[in-house]
């Protein structure tokens, strides 16, 4: 045998795939569970409405207005418009209060009433009786009570709604007094305090003289003013000062003569110097032109010259020191302008503190007697709305007498059984199909099992086994045939089917029609015009034989005990054209170790030479090693699985046994699916297989096949 070009893959543990035909499948396989469940919840539905007590409700209608309305100004009616869903949700909750069902029930002696008698808890009976539904976008709520006497509902309805509204008014004009009473308790407190707030004005005003103050107030803001005027001038002057100074000595210490530095020069003494000393010396050349050093004239005019020039530094003198000077006196002046202003803007301060202060102090008195002037004007309301209460919230609608029940509610309970029905059948077959771990699918075999999934074959319905296992031959234009010849052509694009010569048959467990498979396989395998020997290899339970209805005193077992030696003696020829047949022969008992035995490999080999196709029937996996020992000689296994028969994990292990063997299964028949069954996975297979086939059913007189070519018959076959 070849070994697989490919490693074996492992098995996979992935979902199966699924898809919403599945579902349909198995709603129709599974459908009388679905119709049990459905029978059983509408069963119960039914003798639900039988059992159940009729429920009468009585509904009665109130208004609920403004809490503010008659009560309050027009002003706190819109304040009040935010609070008005919480006063609805707050009477809502009032209509169910224990104390207003007490104030019911003591006045309908409902203790009395034997119903009521058996509840330990009268008031909590009479509240699950009752239920209050607000009308949208209205004022209006409903009070609705459900009991088994109509009108017991409608006095239990109409006594709860008027005893609600008539303790409201009682409640309004209880607060209408307690804030009449209060206001006039705050009516005092709110006088004392606008007398406070006068005296501590006065006091305030007296103490500080705000009159005079007032008038002060444009004369301190003025001062400020001039102040800050004279502050910027002097700030001015101080830096210009300060300026020409730093610059002044910034010249002299870098050794410039005095009387060159332009703040010294331009001034006018300097410049009346500076023309005297030029007059001297232009005096003083005129007379070196005539006269010597030592002349008296011009000793004199030297000397003249000297006292101006000591004269012109004294003055430049003079002048860098007043300039020195202005500038500590611009600077001075800048630090008292300064401190004037700081002084003048802490008055100012002083004088808006003690203006603040005041107004404060007169805010005050008016803030409270503006508050004492509310007061005045609410406790005149209130006194008119206590004399004159209105009460906000009315009867708009008594109960009437309710003439139809409005439980149970039939259509509900109908369409809840419908469905719950529907919900236990679909969940009872789906929860059973969940259960159910059997190949009995295409996906299956691709999804657990990971092999190639080679076709169906149907349930034959035949009377004796010649009839199953020669289906193909007897009745070749029938559905069963057509499949056995998909088996074939899917093993035909298979891959390397063309190196392909040699097939194991076998299965998981007995009882899987391995044998028919492999017989009809063997059959259309011929029909195709292929030379095939078809080998029962079961040395066990062989049936072979019995399918072809030959007489085999010696087989396989023979061949291979050595009590016969030549092939020719154990072949025979099948009544099918191109189909020779090995029966088992006596079975033996060593078969395991005949078949893994020299002379198996020597039989297969001449086979090989002999015939085109080698049909092997094999015994189960599951039971003995026989089909390992048979599949490693052989070029494939192929592997045939019943439908529903075989758990997903018994059949995984049993194809984990030959793959670790390293023997190639081709692919997976799945037998005996019952395609004409309405309930069945593959109805519509058969359905349109049917239809296709309708105009080929008419059979022959006689199994239409290819003629074995002249001369290819082999030897020694015996008819």
């Amino acid at each position: 045998m070849e070994s697989s070009d490919n490693p074996r893959k492992g098995l996979l543990s992935a979902e199966a795939k699924v898809h919403l035909r599945h579902y349909w499948q198995v709603v129709l396989e599974r459908r009388w569970l679905v119709v049990i469940g459905f029978f059983l919840c509408m069963l119960a539905s039914a003798l639900y409405l039988l059992k159940a007590p009729k429920i009468y409700r009585a509904t009665a209608v109130i208004q609920i207005d403004r809490e503010t309305e008659g009560l309050f100004s027009a002003k706190e009616l819109v304040l009040s418009t935010g609070r008005e869903q919480d006063y609805l949700q707050t009477q809502y909750k009032n209509l169910q209060s224990p104390t207003l069902l007490r104030k019911v029930i003591a006045e309908m002696q409902l203790e009395r009433i034997p119903e009521y008698q058996r509840h330990l808890d009268i008031v909590d009976a009479v509240r699950r009786e009752i239920e209050i539904v607000p009308i949208r976008l209205t004022r209006l709520v409903e009070v609705r009570v459900e009991n088994p006497d109509p009108r017991m509902a409608t006095n239990i309805a109409n006594t709860l709604a008027r005893q609600f509204v008539d303790d409201n008014m009682l409640l309004r004009r209880a607060r209408a007094m307690d804030a009449v009473n209060w206001m006039g308790a705050e009516l005092v407190e709110k006088e004392r305090q606008v007398r406070k707030a006068d005296e501590e004005l006065q006091s305030y005003k007296e103490q500080y003289d705000m009159a005079s103050l007032e008038a002060s107030q444009n004369v301190v803001l003025q001062s400020v003013q001039q102040a800050q005027i004279a502050f910027n001038s002097a700030q001015g002057e101080a830096a210009a000062a300060q300026q020409v100074a730093a610059e002044v000595v910034r010249l002299v210490e870098d050794g410039a003569s005095l009387d060159i530095i332009p703040e010294i020069a331009q001034n006018l003494a300097i410049r009346e110097l500076k023309v005297r000393l030029a007059e001297r010396e232009a005096h003083l050349q005129q007379l070196l032109t005539r006269y010597k050093e030592k002349w008296p004239d011009v000793i004199q005019a030297r000397r003249n010259i000297e006292s101006l020039r000591l004269s012109l530094e004294d003055e430049a003198r003079k002048i860098f020191e007043s300039i020195l000077t202005r500038a500590q006196i611009a600077t001075a002046t800048e630090r008292r302008m300064e401190q004037l202003l700081e002084s003048k803007q802490k008055a100012l301060l002083d004088h808006n503190r003690l203006r603040i202060e005041y107004e404060a102090l007169e805010r005050r008195a008016e803030q409270a007697k503006m508050i004492l002037n509310n007061l005045l004007a609410r406790t005149e309301e209130l006194q008119v709305s206590a004399s004159n209460s209105v009460n906000n919230m009315r009867i708009v609608d008594e109960a009437p007498l309710p003439l139809m029940p409005v439980k149970p509610k039939i259509p509900i309970v109908l369409i809840l059984g419908i469905m719950g029905g529907l919900g236990l059948g679909l969940g009872l077959a789906f929860f059973v199909n969940y259960l159910d771990d059997s190949i009995k699918s295409q996906d299956d075999i691709e999804t657990f099992l990971n092999l190639h999934f080679l076709g169906y074959v149907p349930n034959i319905k035949a009377g004796n086994l010649h009839e199953r296992d020669l289906h193909a031959h007897l009745h070749p234009r029938s559905a069963a045939a057509e499949s056995f010849r998909t088996v074939r052509a899917a093993i035909t694009l298979a891959a390397r089917a063309d190196k392909m010569r040699v097939f194991g048959v076998t299965s998981s467990i007995p009882s899987e029609g391995k044998s028919l498979c492999a017989s009809n396989f063997a059959i259309v395998t011929a029909q195709a015009g292929f030379r095939t020997v078809l080998i029962d290899a079961d040395l066990r339970r062989p049936s072979v034989h019995k399918a072809f209805q030959i007489h085999a005193p010696e087989g396989l077992a023979s061949l291979l005990q050595g009590t016969t030696t030549k092939l020719e003696d154990i072949v025979h020829k099948s009544s099918v054209p191109n189909l020779d047949v090995i029966a088992c022969g006596p079975i033996p008992s060593n078969p395991s170790e005949l078949l893994e035995g020299a002379r198996m490999e020597q039989v297969l080999a001449d086979l090989r030479e002999r015939y085109e196709r080698v049909v092997i029937d094999c015994p189960p996996i599951s039971a003995v090693s026989d089909p390992l020992v048979i599949g490693a000689k052989a070029d494939g296994i192929i592997y045939v699985m019943k439908f529903k028969k075989i758990r997903r994990e018994h059949a995984r292990r049993s194809v984990q046994r030959i793959q670790d063997a390293g023997i190639q299964v081709v692919g997976v028949v799945l037998n005996d699916i019952d395609f004409e069954g309405r309930d069945s996975y593959y109805y519509s297979y058969y359905y349109y297989q049917n239809q296709y086939y309708s105009h080929y059913r008419t059979e022959p007189t006689a199994p239409v096949a290819k003629p074995v070519p002249e001369g290819k018959e082999p030897a020694g076959a015996k008819s």
